[in-house]
C-alpha cells in the first residue's frame, strides 16, 4: 500500500508519553475502570506508532468510544462471564463491553490454557470492535505462544462476483515469536483497504489505486468518492472472499455474536465475535529447536535477492516495528482535524485537554 507516513500540513506530532496518559484520562473519564483504560490506551498507542492516521485505529476511535458508551453500545465495566471454560477452549460472554478488554482477556485465557495443553482456542459473543488484530496476536508472542486473533466485522465486501455487501474486512493478526528479536507479525484486513483510507485519500483529493473497491453498481474506480457507497476488494480476489466467509463462521456463527448482514449494525448492540487462539511450539519440539529452526527459515527468506537493491526483503511487522522507533524519536502523527475534535469532546466529558 502506497500512501506517506504522515503529511506536516494535516498533523500533530506528539510523544507517546503525552498521548498515552490524555488517552487513559479520557477512557476513565467515559467510564472505563483503571485497567480497561490501561488496555485500550495501549492498544490505541501501538495502532497509532504502526499505522498511518488515516486507518482510524488510533485517538479516531475515541469518537466512536463517546458515541457507544452513550447510546448504550457499549458498557464500562461491564460484567463479562465464562459461559464456557474447558482444559483447552472457552468461551467468553463480553456484556457490551469494550472490545479491545474483552479480546485481551480472551486471548489471556488462550495462552494460559496453551501452555498446559499445547494448543487452547477461546471465543467471544457479544463484544465490540477490538481494535487491531496484530496487538492481540503479540499478546501471545510475548509469552512465547503463537498467536492468531480474528474478529468479524461490518458488511463491506461483496461475495466474489457481486457487487451487494455481505461480509466485512474481517482482519487476522497472527504473530510468532522469536527468542532473540521481534515477533514476526501479519496483521491484515482481509480487503485491499478500508473506508478510513479511502476517505483519506477523498480529502487529500488523490486517486485511489483502482483494486481497492468498486462503484455500487460494481465498475472499478480510482475515485473515492464514488465507490465510497459500493463494494471493498477483497485481497487475492476470490481467495480473500473465501477466507473472509470462513473467519465470519469461525468469529460469528460458532461463538454466537451476529454475522453478515447483522453484526455492527445495530449502534446500540453490535454483538461482535472473536476468536482467539495460542499455541505452544514446545507442544511438538524442544524450545530450542523451534527457535533454531525458525531462525533458519528467516535467514533464507531475508536471504532472498531483492528486485530493488534499495528495497530489502522484510518480514512481516518490520515495517511497523521500524515506525514505531521512528515515531519514538520524531513523534506519533494525530490528524489536526482529529485534534480539533477531541479538544471539544474532552470539555463535554470534563477531562483536561493535553494535547
Amino acid at each position: 500500500m502506497a500512501y506517506d507516513v504522515h503529511d506536516a500540513s494535516l498533523v500533530n506530532l506528539y510523544s507517546l508519553e503525552r498521548l498515552r496518559a490524555f488517552t487513559s484520562a479520557f477512557m476513565r473519564g467515559l467510564g472505563a475502570t483503571a485497567d480497561e483504560a490501561e488496555i485500550i490506551s495501549d492498544g490505541l498507542m501501538t495502532a497509532s506508532q504502526w499505522w498511518h492516521p488515516g486507518q482510524g485505529q488510533g485517538l479516531e476511535k475515541l469518537f466512536r468510544y463517546t458515541r457507544r458508551v452513550k447510546n448504550g453500545g457499549i458498557a464500562p465495566d461491564a460484567p463479562m462471564t465464562w459461559l464456557v471454560d474447558a482444559p483447552a477452549y472457552a468461551l467468553l460472554d463480553a456484556a457490551k463491553g469494550f472490545g479491545y478488554v474483552a479480546a485481551q482477556r480472551a486471548m489471556t485465557r488462550a495462552i494460559e490454557k496453551a501452555k498446559a495443553s499445547g494448543i487452547a482456542m477461546v471465543g467471544v459473543r457479544h463484544s465490540n470492535h477490538f481494535g487491531i488484530a496484530g496487538y492481540h496476536a503479540l499478546t501471545a508472542a510475548k509469552a512465547g505462544l503463537v498467536g492468531w486473533a480474528c474478529t468479524n466485522a461490518a458488511a463491506e465486501m461483496a461475495p466474489w462476483g457481486s457487487a451487494q455487501v455481505v461480509l466485512g474486512t474481517n482482519p487476522w493478526g497472527i504473530a510468532i515469536p522469536r527468542s532473540d528479536d521481534q515477533a514476526i507479525v501479519l496483521d491484515m484486513a482481509l480487503t485491499m483497504s478500508g473506508k478510513g483510507m479511502m476517505r483519506w485519500y477523498e480529502r487529500e483529493q488523490r486517486p485511489m489505486p483502482a483494486n481497492w473497491a468498486l462503484t455500487p453498481d460494481g465498475r472499478p474506480t480510482t475515485d473515492p468518492a464514488a465507490a465510497m457507497d459500493g463494494p471493498l476488494l477483497p485481497i487475492g480476489e476470490y481467495k480473500g472472499y473465501g477466507l473472509s466467509l470462513f473467519t465470519d463462521v469461525l468469529a460469528g456463527v460458532m461463538t454466537g455474536a451476529r454475522f453478515g448482514l447483522d453484526v455492527f449494525q445495530d449502534d446500540t448492540n453490535f454483538d461482535v465475535g472473536h476468536i482467539m487462539i495460542a499455541i505452544d511450539p514446545a507442544a511438538l519440539m524442544p524450545g530450542a529447536e523451534f527457535d533454531r529452526r525458525l531462525e533458519e527459515l528467516v535467514r533464507q527468506v531475508k536471504g532472498a535477492e531483492p528486485i530493488d537493491p534499495e528495497r530489502p526483503v522484510m518480514l512481516p511487522g518490520e515495517v511497523e516495528f521500524r515506525r514505531m522507533e521512528e515515531r519514538a524519536q520524531s513523534g506519533i502523527p494525530v490528524a489536526r482535524e482529529t485534534v480539533d475534535q477531541l479538544r471539544g469532546l474532552a470539555q463535554e466529558i470534563g477531562v483536561a485537554f493535553t494535547l
